[in-house]
């Protein structure tokens, strides 16, 4: 095993690194409130499309993408890939239509109250701030976790020492701060990614012989029919495209953006890169089935496990550091994201705020997300459940949310109702938490039997809650002045920052 102080001497080391270039890259910057939430119209082509690869690019491509590898084979990376490409090719059309229609906007949260009301703002409030805080949680738990095995750092170490540098930059610098330091991590990491897939296969002999291995191992991993690996990829596809709608991160980003083509070039190249990338990351999995000769000890691991029977400890200690790059490169964006969340309607719900207050808000809020997430990280077991339940919400409230963009007849009590049914559809399904739902009265008794692989789940809240959606629309005779969103926003906001190239 590495020692432990020598892996918390490099981990202090490239935390600090990534903490002295956001502050160094925003000292001085006397920002707006607006700025600090948006970097409004500054960023360039190339770096907004690194910042879309590195947002997405957490330590979970690590540990859940090889483990859905190992139970699901390439089915489960075809399906992982395309699930998150497809929000990114939804965005393409979606963020130059969110500028158009709010060009003075924050937040997905500031369209939902404007757009559909108080009711089902409060509800998409609740997803998006749960998914986002999973998210975090569950990224801290997962560089903690990796520490642990390779080195015997405390988990309560890591993740202080994680959330603490990452808070240190995004409350000075804001979204600027992290579009920065995303940009390099996405530099480093993509070619630090690829060397080590590529290694990797030559080191077990090529293709052929890596292939050979798995089909002699497990023959449904390198079968594309395989019925439960389709049915669970085609599950993650529903799952992640529900999420990420949800996603304060890529509504930030859309305003970050120097102007529509701009946005939707960037996310029609982040469809790409991400895509390949999650699916590179769920084929890892396999390999390490064909590399141990069967089935594994410990999937969730199966990656740092496979490195380091192939290369060492020196290797994999390197490889630990290539995922903390991971965990900050979605940290940071996920703190900003939360506090903007919340940041965003405080001049509505204050009395007429100062832009300097609302700056302190934005910072205190990302403060207490922090320590909330680091706390959560140090006492969770796993928080895998709790990932996909949310997961589960936003797959129910994503169409409907999205479809008031475009519908003028769609009404709050319509996106409401519609992300319920989906939601209870959903609930029925899902397999986690079996006990609180079978033990509900008048309706334990009347769930159908669940879905261990989750598609029944998460396709029928998309399916549900899209039916639902549609025949809200078909039977409104509302119409809705579109007019009305371009007033979000404006309210005691001050004008963003100066333009910036890449």
């Amino acid at each position: 095993m590495v020692g432990s102080a020598l892996a918390l001497g490099l981990t202090v080391l490239t935390l600090a690194a990534f903490a002295g270039v956001g502050v160094w890259r925003t000292r001085g910057r006397d920002t707006s409130a607006d700025d600090f939430l948006t970097a409004r119209n500054s960023v360039g082509g190339r770096g907004l499309t690194a910042t879309l690869v590195a947002s997405v690019m957490g330590v979970w491509i690590l540990f859940s993408a090889p483990e859905a590898g190992a139970g699901f084979g390439i089915a489960a990376a075809v399906g992982y890939g395309i699930g998150e490409a497809v929000p990114m090719l939804a965005y393409t059309r979606v963020g130059p239509r969110v500028r158009k229609l709010l060009p003075e906007g924050h937040s997905l949260t500031e369209y939902a109250h404007v757009r559909y009301g108080t009711a089902f703002y409060g509800f998409v409030v609740l997803v998006s701030a749960l998914y986002m805080f999973i998210f975090v949680a569950a990224e801290l738990t997962g560089i903690a976790s990796a520490l642990s095995l390779v080195a015997g750092v405390p988990q309560w170490q890591t993740a202080l020492l994680v959330g603490g540098f990452v808070l240190l930059y995004t409350s000075y610098g804001g979204l600027r701060a992290t579009i920065v330091t995303d940009t390099l991590q996405a530099v480093l990491v993509a070619p630090l990614l690829a060397l080590v897939v590529g290694g990797l296969v030559v080191a077990l002999g090529g293709p052929g012989a890596v292939y050979a291995d798995v089909a002699a191992s497990n023959p449904a991993l390198v079968d594309p029919t395989n019925a439960a690996g389709l049915r669970f990829g085609l599950a993650l596809s529903f799952a992640i495209f529900g999420a990420e709608m949800v996603n304060q991160t890529w509504w930030q980003r859309i305003y970050a953006g120097r102007d529509d083509d701009t946005v939707a070039s960037s996310f029609r190249k982040a469809t790409v890169l991400n895509g390949s990338i999650v699916a590179l990351a769920t084929l890892l999995g396999v390999v390490a089935v064909g590399h141990a000769g069967g089935a594994l000890e410990s999937p969730s691991i199966a990656f740092f496990v496979l490195v380091q029977s192939v290369f060492g400890e020196g290797v994999l200690l390197g490889v630990v550091l290539l995922a903390l790059l991971l965990v900050v490169s979605s940290v940071d964006s996920l703190f900003s994201a939360l506090a903007s969340l919340v940041t965003a309607d405080l001049p509505r719900l204050l009395a007429d705020p100062a832009d300097r207050r609302l700056r302190l808000g934005a910072r205190l809020l990302t403060g207490t997300v922090a320590v909330a997430a680091i706390y959560v990280s140090v006492r969770a077991q796993s928080v895998l459940a709790l990932f996909f339940f949310a997961d589960l919400l936003g797959a129910a409230v994503a169409v409907p949310l999205v479809a008031g963009l475009y519908s003028r007849q769609l009404t709050g009590r319509g996106a409401l109702v519609s992300s319920l049914l989906g939601l209870a559809v959903g609930v029925a399904y899902f397999p986690d938490f079996r006990g609180v739902w079978t033990a509900t009265p008048l309706v334990g008794d009347l769930l159908p039997a669940a879905d261990p692989l989750y598609l029944s789940a998460f396709g029928g809240a998309a399916a549900a809650s899209t039916v639902g959606t549609l025949v809200a629309v078909r039977l409104s005779s509302s119409t809705f002045d579109f007019d009305r969103l371009s007033d979000a926003g404006t309210t005691a906001m001050a004008d963003g920052g100066s333009e910036r190239g890449d």
